[in-house]
C-alpha cells in the first residue's frame, strides 16, 4: 500500500511532468520523449484511445470503431464517458487540429 500523500494523483506530483511536455517543439520531440517514458504497450493505447476518442466525437457507432480500431467495447464506453465527463483536454486538441493548428 502506497504512503499516505504519494498517490500520483496528486497535482504537486504532476506538475513538472504536464510542463516538460509543453516545452517539446515537434512530433519527434514528443514521440522521442513518450517512447522513453512509457512501455510500447502504453503508447499503442494511449494512441488507441485518442483514435477511438476522434471517431466518436466523429460521430461513428461503436461497431464502427471497433472494427477500424480493434478497441474492445470497454474502452469506447470508457473514452465516451472521458468525452462526456472530461476536463476538455479532446476539445481543445480535436479543435486545434480542426483549425489547422497542430
Amino acid at each position: 500500500m502506497a504512503a499516505p500523500g504519494s498517490r500520483i494523483g496528486k497535482k504537486a506530483k504532476n506538475d513538472d511532468f504536464y510542463k516538460a511536455i509543453t516545452l517539446l517543439k515537434n512530433e519527434e520531440e514528443c514521440y522521442s520523449f513518450f517512447r522513453d517514458v512509457c512501455t510500447q504497450t502504453e503508447l499503442r493505447a494511449m494512441e488507441q484511445r485518442f483514435e477511438v476518442a476522434r471517431l466518436l466525437t466523429q460521430g461513428l457507432v461503436y461497431n464502427e470503431i471497433l472494427e477500424r480500431t480493434g478497441a474492445s467495447s470497454a474502452t469506447i464506453s470508457r473514452v465516451a464517458r472521458s468525452l462526456n465527463d472530461s476536463g476538455g483536454g479532446y476539445d481543445c486538441v480535436f479543435e486545434r487540429m480542426n483549425d489547422g493548428k497542430l
